[in-house]
């Protein structure tokens, strides 16, 4: 197995990435034209506004009095900015633009809360300002990518049009299966690790995983686009229960990306509508996810099935990432903020793993059949013990990889991401696997 990290992030070094994430965080915000950022792309989220103050908020809250000793100026806006306005009787949200205070008062309150952040925080550095520094800078993150998720979701007209990358010019691949003999793979993080993880990454464990095969590629839209010209929508043999009530009661059709227009299947990215990409991966809900790969006759991988295939190899020691041991760079996978969008599948083979499977980081999250649940030896963190255990409900499953819009931080082969099985706007796919020789 390669070394993980052996001593903790410097100080300067933590401050620098703290001030790259508040730069990561206000350029997205900066794609919404001021007159929308009371919008509510999608209805079972926030309005913008909200994640413009609760960045800053968080971190203030988590960090006031922990680290910093230092006296709040706006209890109001740190309690408002912590957890939004709860919609009624559990619904969906139905606060109104007028309910949140004025976008100048908000962007006072980050500029504050920034300022006295830095002034104060040299001063108190300790190894419990370290963990808590990694839990701000991830949090922010991670808000980076779920907000992308939402202003994908936004009209294009209240959003700045960016340029996104060139499309890589790469050979097409033909989709195959990938034979993965039985072997160990080694989930979570040892305490012992200098290397920073989130509670549920904790603790370590090691599960046999017997053969099997899994795609070489993530399914891609033209995979998909057959299973939905079968009429798999219309299959109730296919779907869960619950799943199919969830398609048929919201009339879902079609992946959330995909756009059906008089002259064929059209896909929605960031910044404009194309022509549906055949050999983009597709990014579907897990309940879409099952149905298809049900109907290929297959399954989606467990969570210890994707870390095998992603991090093992033939001689039974395991990687750090699927490529090896060196840093995540652009060469590698589509990760990190480099693009908007998705790329070809295949594109990235310097990153594969030594079994070749394909994409395993980057390129769109996967989908696995393991529920969400904490590993022996959890320990919920005491200053957040809701970030994992309030999940813990059998009602969310694991993801594993990363998407175009995951910093490289998180590409770390402990982290566990997971989202319920309705959720369609992640930037998620997945790959299928079957039992060996099948």
């Amino acid at each position: 197995m390669g070394a993980l990290q052996t001593t903790p992030l410097s100080q300067d070094t933590l401050l620098e990435r703290l001030h790259q994430a508040r730069q990561q965080s206000d350029d997205l915000f900066s794609i919404v034209k001021p007159e929308f950022l009371y919008e509510r792309p999608i209805s079972e989220r926030h309005r913008i506004v909200f994640y413009i103050g609760h960045l800053e908020a968080f971190d203030w809250n988590l960090l006031r009095e922990r680290v910093l000793q230092a006296e709040t100026s706006n209890p109001d806006f740190d309690r408002l900015f912590a957890f939004g306005i709860d919609p009624v009787d559990g619904g969906l949200p139905s606060d109104q633009p007028k309910d949140w205070p004025r976008i100048e008062a908000v962007r006072d309150y980050v500029s504050c809360i920034r300022k006295t952040i830095d002034d104060n925080l040299s001063g108190h550095f300790s190894e419990n300002a370290n963990t808590l520094l990694n839990v701000a800078i991830e949090h922010r993150l991670m808000h980076a990518e779920t907000l992308a998720y939402m202003l994908h979701q936004l009209p294009y007209d209240q959003k700045q049009q960016l340029h996104s990358k060139p499309l890589l010019v790469v050979d097409s691949v033909t989709p195959s299966m990938s034979e993965i003999p039985s072997g160990t793979a080694t989930l979570g993080l040892s305490r012992d690790d200098a290397q920073f993880g989130w509670d549920n990454e904790y603790e370590i464990n090691r599960v046999e995983v017997p053969a099997f095969a899994i795609d070489k590629y993530m399914v891609t839209n033209e995979q998909y686009l057959e299973f939905i010209n079968s009429g798999g929508y219309q299959n109730k043999k296919l779907w869960k229960d619950e799943d199919w009530q969830w398609i048929s009661a919201n009339q879902i059709q079609h992946p959330v990306f995909w756009v059906q227009a008089s002259d064929g299947w059209k896909y929605r990215t960031m910044f404009e509508e194309i022509s549906l990409p055949f050999d983009w991966p597709v990014y579907v809900s897990h309940a879409e996810a099952s149905a298809y790969a049900g109907w290929a006759g297959k399954s989606l991988p467990t969570e210890a099935q994707w870390h095998r295939a992603a991090y093992g190899t033939p001689a039974g020691e395991e990687r750090i990432y699927s490529w090896g041991d060196g840093e995540p760079d652009s060469q590698k996978g589509n990760f990190d903020f480099y693009r908007w969008n998705p790329t070809r599948i295949g594109a990235f083979p310097q990153g594969q793993s030594a079994f070749g499977v394909s994409d395993m980081l980057g390129n769109g999250w996967e989908w696995t059949s393991t529920l969400f649940q904490p590993f022996p030896g959890f320990e919920a963190f005491p200053f957040y013990r809701g970030y994992s255990a309030d999940f813990f409900d059998g009602k969310h499953y694991v993801i594993k990889g990363g998407s175009a819009r995951t910093a490289a931080s998180m590409l770390r082969r402990s982290f566990r991401n997971w989202f319920q099985p309705h959720y369609q706007y992640v930037y998620a796919g997945f790959r299928c696997v079957s039992e060996r020789g099948e």
